[in-house]
């Protein structure tokens, strides 16, 4: 996993932090990783396959055989690793 250094961290910011985590039962580094997860992956966030999803729905989705069709179409064979030689 990465590291990373928070440098200049004013002394007000951090007891902050220590409240709050105290407030949600963890470690100050558990709190502040929870705080960067949710700022950096918010839970209403538009996942592409969503995404994807509406765009169809949108523009009138597929019938039964037309996604029949896309099922047979479908490449099944399994992938092989990857030979860097």
């Amino acid at each position: 996993m990465a590291m990373v250094t928070v440098r200049n961290l004013p002394d007000e910011v951090h007891r902050a932090l220590r409240v709050r985590a105290a407030h949600h039962g963890r470690s100050t580094e558990a709190e502040i990783r929870d705080i960067l997860e949710t700022a950096a992956r918010p839970p209403e966030r538009v996942k592409l396959g969503s995404l994807l999803v509406s765009i169809a729905r949108e523009a009138g989705g597929l019938t039964d055989e037309e996604a029949a069709i896309f099922d047979n179409l479908r490449d099944r064979t399994p992938a092989k690793p990857v030979s860097f030689e």
